[in-house]
């Protein structure tokens, strides 16, 4: 099994598979947004909690228990779920303090996420003070509370720039093979390998570098036919495999989108220049 170069756990992986680091947000900006969600939740259910008292003081004792205790989980648990679920991870304070929640794999949550960060609040956040909350957060590489770790999210500064490394060039002696050879679609894992081991190369031990450059090969080319001309270092190949491969798929990106734009007709609503 080849170690992943540079990328860790804590990397993301993008369509092109590229490691994406999508940094968690801080446990300072995470408390700022998490006290005024606090405070918006803690006053909505002040209202609701009022107007219902006011509406069941003519109903059975029980019935007015039992619709008292609806209007609370609804606002305790209700609301925050509804706001993740439509605003794909964004809460009033998360969008003050530019954070979202994510999945572990940096995709959308969904309801069911949504749901569980929410009732395990209940408990951490309202019942025990947040102090679990603030403890998990600090030992969790990512700063996951409870909620995030039961429900596969963390949460993420949205107002920054991802590091994303330059596209590999393609070695120009190669360039004409790789856009006749045919080069299918690489496994996510062995494009990130590939993707990871070019721009590190030159910092390796020579010997690790040559053994690791030419296993990688070797796996390369069980997705391209024919083989590349003879006499090529494995790092040229792979060079020109993966920057093909990224033209193909600019190309079809860009097929995709004339088609389109063919397809649908144009919104009038919005302005032509």
């Amino acid at each position: 099994m080849i170690a992943t170069i540079g990328v860790t756990e804590d990397d993301l992986v993008t369509g092109e598979a590229v490691a994406l680091d999508l940094p968690p947000a801080s446990i300072g900006l995470r408390i700022l947004s998490g006290l005024l969600d606090l405070v918006i939740i803690e006053t909505l259910l002040y209202v609701v909690l009022v107007a219902g008292a006011l509406l069941v003081t003519s109903l059975d004792e029980a019935l007015g228990s039992a619709i008292m205790l609806l209007l609370t989980v609804a606002g305790l648990v209700g609301f925050p779920t509804a706001m993740l679920t439509l605003t794909r991870g964004k809460t009033v304070g998360k969008l003050a303090a530019g954070l979202r929640v994510v999945r572990d794999d940096a995709g959308p949550i969904t309801f069911r996420h949504a749901l569980t960060r929410s009732l395990i609040a209940v408990v951490e956040v309202f019942f025990l003070l947040g102090i679990p909350a603030v403890i998990t957060s600090l030992i969790n590489p990512r700063g996951k509370r409870l909620g995030d770790i039961a429900a596969g999210t963390y949460v993420v500064r949205e107002r920054t720039r991802a590091n994303l490394p330059p596209p590999v060039p393609m070695p120009p002696h190669l360039a004409a093979w790789a856009a006749s050879a045919d080069i299918a679609a690489l496994p996510d894992r062995l494009a990130a390998e590939i993707r990871t081991f070019l721009p590190a190369a030159f910092s390796m031990d020579p010997g690790a570098r040559d053994e690791l450059g030419r296993a990688l090969l070797e796996e390369v080319m069980g997705f391209v036919s024919p083989l590349p001309p003879p006499g090529n270092h494995p790092e040229y190949v792979l060079a020109a495999v993966v920057a093909d491969r990224r033209r193909r798929d600019l190309d079809r990106l860009m097929r995709d989108a004339a088609l389109r734009d063919r397809v649908i007709p144009p919104d009038p609503l919005v302005p032509r220049h």
